[in-house]
């Protein structure tokens, strides 16, 4: 999602925290609750009119808005933060992503084409991007956007940044855009495709397709040109990577470095880094000069990576290294690479999609009900993996990894 943090859409899944929060937030949406939000609407009315929604706009759709105070509640719970980074990309980023990502290249080879000529962004690039924000157009979210940022806007934090985009959203419907019914997503505000906030809709969104309405919700041209036209604009460089996975000399002390600590590859390279191959750094078209910042997310003994210009583009869509990894990673994976040649440092790791849904079966096959087989692990799902935990003596605390995954099939 563009310029705001959120889970949702296509992504992981409300975590059990996240779920059990949400319940009890919206179970406590209490009569007092619906006053302060109806007092509130009412007092965001002349800051709407001051943004450019005209009062007929405004009271159409809120009049009537009841508060999703779940929405509230998951704030706080984003997997980019709270999940070990190995569980993040192996969802993300797994064998059915990357064919179902392949088969979408294909298919969408001239308008991609077309895409990169314009606005200097590669194909993998964008279909990366398009893969993990909505599964390619098979997620959007469920969320209606004025009811989220309605209620985001008077509850939690970051009050002001929500209300510019519920203004944002409206003006979308007010000039005919896009109907309101269409402006559904994640529980942030992103919608569509590639799930656009909605003031970066209205900057940003391109009609590429040329009949005269910049739809990013049944247009997929027009979200495919709109991702690649934020990245251009956030100063992606069509001749250089992402950047590259490092091998770090023995030793070596991550004190002080980070994405945002650029050093010319020279440097790194007096310093003793190589390429995961054994490869020089300034190879593949770069520069000794070239800068980039060295990120090493689980530490000297996981894999390390030094990250260029357009890593910080890929960071700007969503604010999280781990989520600029999962489009960098998959985007290699659409070239032909393949997995970081350094394992994460974990004796657990997590679970892809398939193996997420087949730990739910069994789970089914040992009586427990956690509702639908659909890789999302939801509360349900979270319950009954502590439960098998528990029997099997192992830590009790939700996460479905491999060494369980194990047990359960020799079970």
């Amino acid at each position: 999602m563009t310029n705001a943090r959120r889970s949702g859409g296509g992504r992981l899944g409300a975590a059990a925290l996240s779920g059990a929060l949400a319940c009890a937030a919206a179970g406590a949406a209490s009569a007092q609750t619906e006053a302060d939000f109806r007092s509130c609407l009412a007092g965001l009315q002349r800051a709407a009119k001051a943004a450019g929604v005209s009062a007929s706009t405004w009271r159409e759709h809120t009049a009537g808005l009841q508060p999703d105070m779940g929405v509230v509640a998951r704030l706080d719970d984003q997997p980019e933060f709270r999940v070990p980074i190995w569980d993040y990309l192996a969802a993300l980023v797994d064998d059915e992503r990357v064919a179902d990502g392949r088969r979408m290249l294909a298919e969408h080879r001239e308008t991609l084409a077309g895409v990169a000529r314009r606005f200097g962004v590669d194909a993998e690039t964008v279909v990366a991007v398009w893969g993990v924000e909505s599964d390619y157009g098979r997620s959007f979210g469920r969320t209606p956007l004025v009811q989220s940022l309605g209620t985001l806007s008077c509850f939690g934090r970051r009050q002001a940044f929500f209300r510019g985009e519920l203004f944002a959203a409206l003006r979308i419907v007010q000039g005919g855009h896009l109907q309101a019914q269409q402006l559904v997503g994640s529980w942030a505000g992103a919608f569509g495709h590639t799930q656009f906030m909605p003031s970066t809709y209205e900057r940003l969104a391109v009609d590429f397709d040329g009949d005269g309405r910049r739809d990013l919700v049944s247009t997929i041209p027009d979200a495919l040109a709109s991702t690649a036209h934020f990245l251009q604009k956030a100063g992606w460089r069509s001749a250089e990577p992402w950047g590259f996975e490092a091998r770090l000399p023995a030793g070596f002390d991550l004190r002080g470095e980070g994405r945002r600590t650029k050093r010319p590859l020279s440097e790194w390279t007096s310093r003793g880094l190589r390429r995961a191959d054994g490869s020089p750094l300034a190879s593949g078209g770069l520069v000794p000069a070239t800068p980039a910042g060295l990120l090493a997310p689980a530490g000297p003994q996981g894999p390390a990576f030094l990250v260029l210009r357009n890593f910080d583009a890929l960071f700007s869509y969503n604010a999280a290294e781990s989520y600029g990894l999962a489009i960098a990673h998959l985007s290699d994976r659409l070239r032909g690479g393949g997995e970081f040649a350094t394992p994460w440092p974990t004796d657990d790791p997590g679970l892809s999609r398939a193996e997420r849904r087949e730990l739910q079966t069994l789970l089914i096959a040992r009586g427990h009900d956690i509702g639908e087989v659909d890789g999302r692990l939801g509360e349900r799902s979270r319950a009954a993996i502590r439960a098998e935990q528990q029997r099997l003596g192992h830590d009790a605390n939700g996460r479905a990894g491999r060494r369980l995954l194990q047990a359960l099939r020799a079970g």
